[in-house]
């Protein structure tokens, strides 16, 4: 589910309420192409919406300004605030900028530390032969782009274009037309992995970037241009999923040792390679105390040290090779005195 938070009122409020709604919907991402000069501060009823979704797991995304500034406003400016751009996990979701078919920012488009990533999103030079822009709808009334009166054309767009014989439709170009791309993918990789958390979306899809050549991120462009097919094969191998482990014991006693039988398995949601697990650990409490853990091995079954006339209880934990853990029981797998 990728859903657009739109102003319809021009309101903080209706902004703070529309993003809530989204998340109690169940929006894998949502997209925010819109944003305030950054004079004032983001209203604390946006920041507060804005943590509520990232902390659901929705992923946001923001249009950067149609401006080649540093200050991207709000939203943008919360979710890749000042001076975080460069860190690769910092920021409650992602601030988008336009690139040109030519692989480099716009020359209208915002840039700086609050950049995390850029995607397509500007006319192809006239005689580059590209695409005239990002295909969408568009008003059917005569517009500023339509005359060429708004910033940063100079003259008529010439970007009106026709479907199915109805002229609602044009050629845009602008950062709004870059992030909904942004937020497309992350909807993708959060409806294929749903393990993954926000933070983790974000992730990805930044180190998956196309970079130019030294890569690494930069003012320009952030972390790159996107690349959302990388992104999904990303998410398709990361293992979020704690695997499963149960113990058994024969409650035996044979040379001084006692028999213990491990089952696990590592599952993962369809489409997703799990990790498989590497290991497992075994905890023992003796007579009542905090259980200890006693092995770590690879085995389904080993030998443990035992004494007749004590209370023993066992549990095991697996981990998988994605470093994912197992959480202990509420209870041990096995209980009982050794007679």
């Amino acid at each position: 589910c990728n859903l657009i938070v739109e102003r319809s009122d021009l309101s903080d409020f209706s902004v703070a309420q529309s993003i809530v709604d989204a998340t109690d919907r169940g929006a894998d991402a949502i997209n925010m192409s819109f944003g305030t000069d950054g004079t004032q501060p983001a209203a604390r009823g946006v920041v507060d919406a804005i943590d509520y979704a990232y902390h659901r797991g929705a992923v946001l995304v923001a249009a950067a300004a149609d401006d080649p500034i540093e200050e991207q406003g709000d939203p943008s400016n919360v979710l890749q605030p000042t001076g975080t751009g460069a860190d690769l996990a910092r920021g409650k979701g992602l601030d988008v900028t336009a690139a040109t078919f030519d692989d480099v920012r716009a020359s209208f488009a915002g840039r700086g530390t609050q950049i995390s990533l850029a995607a397509y999103g500007a006319y192809a030079a006239a005689a580059g032969g590209g695409p005239r822009g990002l295909f969408g709808a568009f008003p059917g009334n005569l517009t500023e782009l339509d005359t060429g009166s708004v910033v940063p054309f100079s003259e008529p767009c010439n970007c009106r274009a026709a479907f199915n014989g109805d002229s609602r439709y044009a050629y845009l170009q602008g950062t709004s037309m870059a992030a909904p791309q942004v937020t497309a993918a992350a909807a993708l990789v959060r409806h294929l992995n749903p393990d993954l958390t926000a933070s983790d979306v974000i992730q990805i899809i930044k180190r998956t970037a196309r970079q130019p050549a030294g890569g690494g991120w930069n003012a320009d462009l952030g972390w790159g241009i996107l690349n959302a097919g990388a992104a999904v094969a990303t998410a398709r191998t990361t293992d979020r999923r704690a695997p499963v482990s149960k113990l058994t014991s024969s409650h035996r006693l044979s040379k001084g040792r006692l028999t213990i039988r491990i089952t696990g398995s590592d599952s993962a949601p369809a489409g997703v390679v799990a990790s498989g697990i590497a290991r497992f650990e075994v905890w023992r409490s003796l007579n009542g105390a905090t259980a200890r853990r006693i092995a770590k091995t690879s085995k389904r079954s080993l030998r443990v040290k035992a004494r007749r006339g004590n209370t023993y209880a066992f549990y095991s934990v697996a981990v998988d090779r994605a470093g994912n853990r197992e959480s202990p029981p509420h209870q041990a797998d096995a209980r009982f005195k050794l007679r």
